[in-house]
């Protein structure tokens, strides 16, 4: 009976330990720890279905991929992103969201990237 409640208490601690190693290496803690030292970080995953997400200067954004036929083949063809929350996005000038394209070109460079607003409107009123 002894050998019993120690196996038990063994893999009880085991578990605890994996627990507690994997929610150090999770996704969410690495997006949130990148926000708040504004740094970068393009968190994605390699399923279409799944929107990714950027970290840059202390502003998460948020990417859905749209898939579509690209030269004969398929591939993710547009991208629409958006910030999480606007009120963040004070400080941010036109050449950060342009270094978020050329980032985000360079893991679907067959994309057209589509900004939401308010976003979109601040690129448009800095063209003219």
């Amino acid at each position: 009976m002894i050998w019993l409640l120690r196996f038990i208490l063994l893999f009880l601690l085991l578990s605890i330990i994996y627990l507690g190693i994997k929610s150090l290496f999770n996704s969410s803690r690495k997006l949130d720890s990148a926000r708040k030292h504004k740094r970068f970080l393009f968190l994605d995953d390699e399923d279409i279905r799944k929107n990714f997400f950027v970290t840059y200067k202390g502003v998460v954004f948020v990417g859905e991929k749209y898939m579509g036929v690209k030269d004969d083949s398929f591939d993710v063809i547009s991208i629409l992103i958006w910030p999480d929350q606007t009120a963040e996005l004070k400080g941010l000038i036109k050449d950060d969201f342009v270094y978020l394209t050329e980032k985000i070109l360079e893991k679907y460079p067959n994309a057209e990237i589509h900004w939401k607003s308010p976003v979109n409107e601040f690129l448009q009123t800095s063209r003219v």
